[in-house]
């Protein structure tokens, strides 16, 4: 995605949370393509949400606080990016990086969700992943065989269950817990 286009996001995503935060608490929006950050998938956009830091404060209590008082703001902030920024696959809440060191800020991420995703029968899973993993996930997508990470992992492990070892695998793992209940 060019620079001014992500620009004109940025843009729009300020002038949206500033409408919907209220004043004083955001003190910007960034928005990151792939390569700024490694949590940024190909093709997609991470918005990043700078809180307003107030040192006398616990930077875990702050996002605390703010998480409490910002709930339907952060929902419908999340809404508004789904349907203005679709390739916005992350948006994220952090307080302002000048607060203090990188290591000690409190983040919280909420992914804009697909209706697939938000399918009864899916359970989110939280993985971390090398280097050369995420790199391979990073291949599927750029090939266009799958749409995104959590895609990515799902057709990885289909192709598992596909293989007739994996049938005799899981045979093997319920008669092990079947003895397991009679131990």
């Amino acid at each position: 995605m060019d620079q001014e286009t992500v620009h004109q996001i940025q843009r729009q995503l300020e002038e949206e949370a500033a409408r919907r935060f209220p004043a004083g608490l955001i003190r910007g929006v960034a928005v990151l393509q792939p390569g700024d950050d490694a949590a940024v998938e190909p093709r997609g956009l991470l918005v990043r949400v700078l809180l307003q830091a107030d040192n006398a404060q616990s930077y875990e209590r702050q996002l605390d606080e703010f998480m409490y008082a910002s709930k339907a703001a952060m929902t419908e902030f999340r809404r508004y990016i789904a349907r203005n920024a679709p390739e916005a696959a992350q948006l994220e809440f952090t307080l302002d990086e000048s607060a203090g060191p990188k290591s000690t800020r409190a983040v919280l991420s909420l992914r804009p969700s697909t209706a697939e995703e938000d399918s009864p029968g899916l359970t989110p899973v939280m993985a971390r992943l090398r280097p050369v993993d995420l790199e391979t996930l990073d291949a599927l997508i750029t090939a266009g065989i799958v749409a995104n990470r959590a895609e990515g992992l799902r057709w990885a492990l289909a192709r598992i269950r596909e293989r007739p070892a994996f049938g005799q695998l899981r045979e093997r793992a319920r008669e092990i817990e079947r003895l397991k209940t009679e131990f």
